[in-house]
């Protein structure tokens, strides 16, 4: 079983002694050389490197930075953001070393979400694959690319646990768990930065959003949160301490407030338990303009946040220049110390030092690597597993598909044909007209005579939509034909064929930073086209990209078969159309819950019971009058082409004791036509506690290939300290007492057995 790391002291097992003072002597040479560094500098040239303006083709608020080439021959920029290329990072290093007095070099910094020039599935589908593996492997490969083209530093993972779909960034994340959000973490820190910073195919990481961002009140963006420490430190802070756990080099600040006060100017959350607790050395940047975001909560002047900010523990600013404007008059006037100022620039200068750019500052300047690794072959090959492995089957009545190539099959949809949408919201450098599409994929089959297309709808026909849409590169042009018209052709398409393929969802725009939605739905009209589509009678397989989980009630009830594809990346289409057709079997589970509809949010596996617990024949417990309290696709579900059963669960004991193991084995079938992959989870729940606990947590899976009919067992190993949680004095703690055990295709789909632990 993978081993829990939420909160546990990083250990660093069988590191001899000579590896430790090899690790002490390269510290010792850092801070040696910083500090000779900072000797020369002056308090503006310290606060200059606290200073992470934009630069360059793209932005995500409302802010360009000017005059940047001016302030890095000033000394007053330590890094900058939005350029790459080995060109444009040259013109811009060039300044920094051969144009200032200290000849400091520049960190270059860039949104290197899922991929960089490769794309693959959004963060939420590739979580989906349950693969840490594939993860590590999309995160090396975004390195790799990324690093050649000029960047040393990515801002990713994102690890905000989230459970409203109707935030827009869900698609950015891994979820709604901790436990596989932590695995995610480690997995994507890893991929970036590999075992050695100072070689030239890695980057920094940067963990965000620190801390709480995923449950903003009405899954509306940027919005207030407000918890308990106890669920902070139970339910949403174990991604982050993974990451960190992991080694990964940077913190971004989150936009949101905890306990009253904006994370960016947060002295608990940054310095008590990001430095302190959890003992983090690496630098903290803030998020796009998050100091003077700060006014408008209500927290000050332009100089007080600031203050706050400096004091709280941020090292850089992005974009909002407000250290630039007041760090020095901060200094003088006391309200911060020199000694605060000189920490966050020996952070910044760490980095720079451990990313090897003193050594060489041209070190990601290098146009042989660049041209040898963008969209290099296997990198679009990777995109392609990748996007297959991320694919949820969420429904399969008949068995129609995989489809058959001797079927008429007719493919409707706006996103038959699309390239656009395909690498999804969050797709920086990646080149959308790169992608293939669906309809081009299918072109190279040997029986592509037998497709029909017709278009059927537009994307969206809400002009008010496609007005917020456009702006942001949505490109969406309505059909010069009616709605009315479309459709009907559409029908006409599906009459002639044998099975109907419909490819509906959201356009990219949709999701992701300021997407949220208040209906998560199929568009009016995509859902007008399926219903049209029904009436003819025949049998439809309705393809879904989007960002976010979506309300798919209708669809359920009369839609013979659903594939869940999210945007699937570069290859989408090969991939789409290798699933479609049976080459490869749908092995996806879902990372975050499919509520039945809005009214259900927030809706996650691991909730905690009522006084009153849901009990259909009692009218006073927890529940809804018009719908069920469970939701349509709980967390872990995911089908396959082929069907799997699980035996009971037998138990090496009854009680575990410390020090102890106790191993859980389940014998696993494959009872179907075709060989697949079943991933298998491991839930527990503590009965009794000192506090409430959920009635089920993620605690383990295990991925296991079987070929038709082939059995096998499955041993998970328990120990105590997979027991452990926050109690309310938030020590990290186990408690004697009785555990009910669980392991199943879902989190709904389970067989049990019960232990103590002594």
């Amino acid at each position: 079983m993978m081993k829990q790391v939420v909160f546990g002291a990083l250990m660093l097992v069988g590191l001899s002694l000579k590896a430790q003072t090899k690790i002490t002597a390269q510290e010792a040479r850092m801070n040696q050389f910083i500090t000779s560094l900072m000797q020369k500098m002056t308090l503006e040239e310290k606060i200059g490197q606290l200073n992470l303006p934009s630069v360059g083709f793209d932005v995500t608020g409302p802010i360009l930075s000017q005059g940047v080439e001016e302030k890095i021959r000033k000394g007053l920029v330590g890094g900058v953001f939005n350029t790459y290329t080995p060109n444009a990072v040259r013109k811009l290093q060039d300044i920094a070393v051969k144009e200032t007095r200290l000849k400091i070099p520049l960190l270059f910094g860039y949104d290197v979400i899922h991929g960089h020039r490769t794309i693959f599935p959004i963060p939420l589908g590739l979580s989906a694959s349950w693969d840490m593996g594939l993860v590590e492997r999309t995160a090396r490969a975004a390195a790799e690319e990324a690093s050649a083209d000029g960047l040393n530093w990515t801002f990713s993972p994102m690890v905000d646990i989230a459970r409203d779909p109707r935030w827009g960034r869900v698609s950015e994340g891994s979820g709604e768990d901790a436990w596989l959000g932590s695995q995610i973490a480690k997995a994507m820190v890893k991929g970036y930065q590999g075992s050695d910073l100072s070689k030239d195919n890695t980057i920094l990481a940067c963990v965000k959003h620190f801390a709480l961002y995923g449950a903003a009140e009405g899954g509306r963006d940027y919005n207030t949160t407000d918890m308990s420490r106890i669920k902070m430190y139970n339910e949403y802070l174990p991604p982050y301490k993974a990451a960190i756990d992991a080694g990964a080099g940077t913190v971004m600040a989150s936009f949101n407030e905890i306990d009253g006060i904006p994370a960016t100017g947060n002295k608990w959350l940054m310095n008590d338990l990001l430095r302190k607790q959890w003992s983090f050395k690496g630098l903290i940047t803030t998020d796009y303009t998050g100091i003077p975001e700060m006014i408008q909560h209500g927290m000050g002047d332009e100089a007080k946040v600031g203050e706050l900010a400096l004091n709280a523990g941020i090292d850089m600013d992005m974009v909002g220049e407000v250290f630039l404007k007041h760090g020095v008059q901060l200094v003088k006037s006391g309200r911060v110390s020199q000694a605060t100022v000189d920490a966050a620039c020996r952070r910044v200068l760490e980095a720079k030092y451990k990313l090897g750019l003193f050594d060489d500052p041209y070190r990601y300047v290098n146009e042989e690597r660049n041209k040898a690794q963008i969209m290099s072959s296997d990198k679009l090959q990777l995109s392609k597993e990748a996007a297959v492995k991320s694919m949820v089957l969420l429904k399969n009545a008949a068995q129609v598909l995989p489809l058959s190539n001797s079927k008429k099959i007719a493919f409707i949809g706006p996103l038959v044909k699309d390239q656009r949408n395909l690498i999804g919201n969050w797709s920086g450098a990646g080149d959308w007209k790169k992608a293939v599409s669906i309809w081009d994929a299918l072109q190279t089959k040997s029986n592509a005579a037998s497709f029909l297309y017709a278009k059927g709808c537009n994307l969206t026909d809400d002009d008010a939509l496609i007005k917020k849409l456009n702006p942001h590169g949505a490109e969406i042009v309505p059909d010069a034909k009616s709605p009315e018209q479309l459709i009907s052709e559409a029908v006409q398409t599906a009459q002639q064929a044998d099975v109907v393929v419909a490819v509906l969802g959201e356009p990219f725009g949709m999701s992701g930073e300021a997407a949220s939605r208040s209906n998560i739905g199929l568009l009016d009209n995509q859902l007008e086209l399926l219903k049209a589509l029904k009436k003819t009678g025949k049998p439809i397989v309705l393809v879904l990209m989007n960002g976010r989980p979506l309300t798919l009630s209708w669809e359920d009830q009369n839609i013979d078969a659903i594939l869940e594809t999210w945007f699937p990346g570069t290859n989408a289409g090969p991939a789409i159309a290798s699933v479609l057709f049976g080459e490869a079997n749908p092995s996806g589970k879902l990372s975050m819950t499919f509520p039945r509809n809005v009214g259900q949010v927030p809706i996650y596996y691991s909730h905690k019971n009522t006084g009153r617990p849901f009990d259909e024949n009692q009218k006073y417990t927890s529940k809804y009058l018009d719908v069920p309290n469970s939701p349509l696709y709980p967390f872990g579900y995911g089908l396959s082409y082929t069907t799997f059963s699980y035996g009971n669960v037998t138990l090496s004991s009854n009680t575990l004791k410390t020090g102890q193991k106790l191993t859980a084995t389940v014998t696993i079938t494959n009872t179907g036509k075709y060989d697949g992959v079943e991933t298998a989870q491991l839930y527990i729940r503590d009965m009794v506690g000192t506090v409430t606990r959920p009635v089920k947590e993620l605690k383990g899976f295990q991925q296991v290939a079987l070929k038709a009919g082939e059995s096998r067992q499955v041993t998970f190993t328990i120990t105590p300290e997979d027991l452990k949680f926050f109690n309310s004095a938030l020590k990290y703690v186990n408690e004697p007492g009785e555990f009910k055990l669980f392991i199943g295709t879902s989190s709904e789909d389970v067989k049990e057995a019960s232990f103590t632990l002594k």
